[in-house]
């Protein structure tokens, strides 16, 4: 799924659609996908190593946080690690907005939805629980703590939380313009929408299949799928 996420941000970078249209129809076998992902490729085995090809999100930041690598993108919870007393990495870094394509820069929006089940034994306490993680003080408390991004936008006006994390004012705008996963156009297919996005990328970075025909696979799996 990380893959998925960053695959979509290098694709809309690029002006080469966001996987399926808001009518459902698939856009991945695109020019500016194809551009994309032919640019990821050739990063492999260059600015990147041959294992990032194996790398979960914990895998890629210790390797940026012991000091061995120049760029790392990852959730923001990665900063306040980063920044922690013990990190070796502590003062030496910087958050900014992701590399930008033909069509500006795209970062994927993440997040927790906050639920209460319908069998729970005690909705009110949790509806009033949901509802108090939603305050703005929570998200305060969570940002200061965990560097976790807010749905609030007051939080990022927020005094003490931009002196202790200053990307957080960047971040703002990152938010408001971010690319959404196809969730609602996928509804309960989504995870096998995404593993068809995901698989087909994998293939074209390894170098396994030319990006063209990946795609036009990926995007036959795509229609498979809704149909």
């Amino acid at each position: 799924e990380g893959l998925t996420c960053n695959a979509l941000e290098w694709q809309a970078s690029e002006g080469g659609g966001v996987i399926l249209a808001p009518d459902g129809t698939p856009q991945v076998n695109t020019a500016g996908a194809r551009r994309a992902f032919e640019r990821a490729r050739d990063w492999v085995g260059t600015i990147s190593p041959r294992g990032v090809l194996t790398y979960q999100e914990e895998e890629s930041r210790l390797v940026f946080h012991q000091g061995n690598a120049a760029f790392h993108r990852n959730w923001p919870y990665a900063f306040a690690l980063a920044a922690s007393d013990e990190s070796p990495i502590r003062g030496k870094f910087n958050v900014t907005t992701l590399p930008s394509g033909e069509e500006g820069s795209a970062a994927t929006l993440g997040g927790w939805g906050l639920a209460v089940s319908s069998y729970t034994n005690h909705p009110e306490e949790a509806a009033a629980f949901v509802a108090f993680l939603s305050t703005r003080e929570a998200q305060r408390r969570r940002a200061l703590g965990g560097g976790y991004l807010a749905t609030r936008m007051d939080v990022y006006d927020d005094p003490e939380v931009t002196a202790a994390i200053p990307y957080f004012q960047t971040m703002r705008e990152v938010f408001e313009t971010a690319v959404t996963r196809p969730s609602r156009q996928a509804g309960p297919y989504y995870n096998e929408v995404s593993a068809a996005y995901y698989r087909a990328v994998h293939s074209i970075l390894t170098g396994d299949v030319a990006a063209e025909e990946a795609l036009e696979g990926a995007e036959r799996r795509l229609r498979s799928i809704l149909d």
